[in-house]
């Protein structure tokens, strides 16, 4: 396919694999793992930030809503935004992860509840156009391989979800939360200085490359129209749709799952960063074989089982979470957890092509974001007022929508220019 509007080379090294595709795939794996790091190890922290302001259970429903819907309302700007500054990407992207550190230093200094929703707002928005281009520049560098390069990308991801919650479960017998993000918040001005250097050292490669060609200059308005003629012919809104219940779910297990540790089954902080890190920690092996898999049997096939088994799992969870049986329950759902959503991005990128990749994609996180904003809240009540069995199956429930739905989704449909 034609690529007219990429400012990497159309030079190739491989099967769909671009020259320096692997640099960026290695740079992206890494400042993915620092986003995740730093998310659920706040996920560990949720019961003392709980108790250090004394709010309820809706309340801390409430800081995850003021995530989801300032990333839920940045990512479509952002998505046209960074279609539109494409030949600025290393730029744009180094300065997301500049912000997302900064939005960690002021929830460390907050004096009171509030400022710990701004704190997220800026988080939010900083990471949800961070990851807009990220994919979509994996999924033009492996465009044979779509589907485990995203996946690749995911096990970043896995590895902070991992180590963040394990290191800052043992950190807070020891110091407390907002020592421990204060610290932490260094991390993510280190990665954008290795954002922005490997973007570098892949344009020396292209100016040197004699294939290498200059963009054609962005059109806001031809964007539009392309988004808005690949959204009207394909199923892209289902799969925006599976995004959104697979949010709702996510929003809500990273949200509660601590809290039902801590206040019923009553967990140290060690212990907690632990089970979490179990969850994550199948992912990083899990997710580039699923993705692989979808790569080589079809997106539907592997998508819609995934969605399914984690249905059946925190229905189980529901009724029997509780001792080794639990334990067993965290490590079973960390097959599927955090693979679904890199094949949710393949497909939305397999649908789109490539010429207004993070539009579309920005598109899909507006409506994943804004459908999660509502589900801590629900959720909130739902552990407040019925207890931890009514929310775990309520997310069960989203798992099953999500499934039904991409089951119907015809993936012949795709955009005619890419």
């Amino acid at each position: 396919m034609k690529n007219e509007n990429h400012s990497e080379t159309v030079f190739t090294s491989g099967a769909g694999i671009r020259q320096g595709s692997y640099l960026i795939l290695t740079c992206f794996f890494f400042a993915h793992a620092t986003f995740h790091f730093m998310s659920q190890s706040f996920s560990v922290m949720l019961p003392a930030v709980k108790t250090s302001f004394g709010i309820s259970p809706i309340q801390l429903g409430a800081i995850m809503t003021a995530h989801e819907l300032a990333a839920g309302l940045s990512s479509l700007p952002g998505g046209i935004l960074s279609d539109y500054l494409r030949r600025h990407r290393a730029l744009l992207m180094a300065a997301c992860m500049v912000v997302f550190g900064l939005g960690w230093l002021l929830i460390s200094v907050a004096p009171f509840y509030g400022f710990v929703l701004v704190g997220m707002i800026i988080l939010a928005i900083a990471g949800s156009i961070w990851h807009l281009p990220s994919l979509a520049e994996l999924g033009l560098q492996f465009s044979n391989h779509r589907g485990a390069a995203l996946a690749i990308h995911g096990s970043g991801g896995s590895m902070g979800d991992i180590f963040g919650p394990v290191l800052t479960g043992l950190l807070l017998g020891f110091i407390s939360w907002q020592s421990i993000l204060s610290m932490y918040f260094i991390v993510p001005l280190i990665m954008a200085g290795w954002i922005y250097y490997t973007f570098f050292i892949i344009d020396k490669t292209k100016n040197k490359t004699p294939e290498s060609h200059v963009e054609k200059k962005a059109d806001f308005k031809e964007q539009l129209a392309i988004t808005k003629d690949i959204l009207k012919r394909t199923h892209l809104w289902r799969v925006n749709f599976v995004a959104g219940f697979r949010g709702m779910c996510f929003a809500v297990i990273v949200t509660f799952l601590p809290l039902f540790m801590k206040e019923q089954l009553g967990f140290s902080s060690k212990s907690i960063g632990f089970h979490f890190g179990l969850l994550w920690a199948i992912g990083i092996v899990a997710s580039p074989l699923m993705g692989h898999l979808s790569d080589r049997w079809g997106r539907k096939q592997v998508l819609v089982p995934a969605l399914l088994y984690s249905c059946l799992l925190i229905t189980l969870m529901a009724f029997f979470g509780k001792g080794a049986i639990f334990t067993l329950l965290i490590v079973l759902l960390g097959f599927s957890i955090r693979s679904d959503y890199s094949l949710v991005s393949a497909t939305i990128l397999d649908i789109a092509g490539n010429r207004v990749a993070t539009t579309i994609l920005g598109v899909q996180s507006l409506t994943r974001y804004l459908m999660g904003a509502v589900s801590p809240l629900i959720a909130g009540a739902l552990y407040q007022y019925s207890g931890m069995r009514a929310t775990l199956l309520y997310v069960a429930v989203l798992f099953a929508c999500a499934a039904f739905i991409f089951s119907t989704v015809d993936l012949g449909q795709k955009a005619e220019m890419s």
